[in-house]
């Protein structure tokens, strides 16, 4: 039986360039190998989530997560949940593109990035999990992050990544810090930070310096505090930033790789940014679900320190030499004596 694909498209995403070249990006996963469909979402809640669940379940071997990073959001959370989940495929037809970024994949043009299924080149990608809630990129808390919200979306369309400088430069005046209480893998911070952030991949609203270490498959957020909340100081990390990522050894940044984080508010409220949009409030847990969605993607253009290259078998050997080891608390014990 052929293997089956769901294109599911934002016929709204972006400058809407996608439904022109809607039926010859059908061809390329025809050519793939894929007998495709395609799905355009609605305005209802969580239709591209939904839709997502459904193929899945379905049977369908590949989605196509064709939109911005928000439709890529949708379709990994539709599917993340599920036992037997089919690969991804990504179009990117946003304003920042983030993802896209990340995985080396075309973002101005659909037709070249459908493309990129036709190299069957694949990396298995982590993803966040926030409470019940799946993200692909970023997770963060504190007033830097919450910028986002106030981005109206038809100024996104119009002027693209412009329109998050603009609402950022309004903003900044109004920063202050909060008290955060942060718990990671070998460490705790509680004191008062202007934000914190959780990301995946090195591309963050179009940033890759953020994040210049990042990589894809390793099972590690990289946790990123920062805290200050003062203008000057901030405008410097940001310099700082675009300098060739040096914020990290700064002062004012805690820079930590972790594969869980419980953040909790102090006094004020904490609102969580989940991939650019409003998640819900803190308290929250965030872990790191390891390779848990394959992806296409251009993997030639992938730097090697961004992907570990470890198999499943490696990792699940890894898993029970450990286990073995801290089941034998009297060999250790006797050792110590000896």
């Amino acid at each position: 039986m052929r293997k089956r694909a769901r294109v599911i498209y934002n016929p709204t995403s972006g400058r809407e360039a996608l439904k022109k070249d809607l039926i010859d990006i059908l061809a390329v996963f025809e050519q793939a190998g894929y007998e495709t469909s395609a799905y355009a979402t609605t305005p209802a809640p969580n239709s591209a989530q939904n839709e997502a669940t459904r193929a899945a379940k379905a049977g369908f071997e590949l989605i196509v997560a064709a939109g911005g990073d928000g439709t890529i959001n949708q379709v990994v959370n539709g599917i993340a949940g599920l036992p037997h989940r089919p690969k991804m495929a990504i179009i990117p037809a946003g304003t920042t593109n983030d993802y896209a970024r990340a995985l080396h994949i075309p973002r101005e043009d659909p037709l070249a990035a459908a493309k990129v299924v036709l190299k069957d080149q694949t990396i298995k990608m982590d993803i966040g999990e926030a409470g019940s809630t799946y993200f692909i990129n970023i997770a963060g808390g504190g007033l830097l992050t919450e910028l986002t919200y106030d981005v109206p979306s038809n100024l996104k369309s119009i002027f693209g990544y412009l329109a998050y400088l603009m609402k950022g430069a309004e903003l900044l005046p109004r920063i202050k810090p909060i008290d955060m209480d942060l718990t990671y893998d070998d460490g705790h911070f509680r004191g008062k930070a202007s934000m914190f952030l959780l990301a995946l991949t090195n591309s963050i609203g179009g940033f890759e310096q953020i994040v210049p270490d990042a990589a894809l498959d390793d099972g590690k957020f990289t946790m990123i505090i920062v805290k200050t909340a003062s203008m000057p100081e901030i405008l410097r990390l940001m310099g700082l930033v675009l300098n060739g990522g040096k914020h990290i050894n700064d002062s004012h940044i805690i820079y930590k790789k972790t594969s869980k984080v419980i953040a909790r508010p102090v006094d004020d409220r904490m609102m969580i940014n989940l991939d650019g949009e409003y998640g819900g409030d803190a308290p929250m847990k965030f872990r790191n679900l390891r390779q848990h969605i394959e992806m296409y993607a251009n993997l030639d253009a992938i730097p090697d320190s961004a992907v570990t290259h470890e198999t499943e078998e490696f990792l699940e050997a890894e898993q029970n030499f450990v286990k073995q080891v801290e089941e034998l608390p009297e060999i250790a014990d006797n050792a110590k004596e000896d």
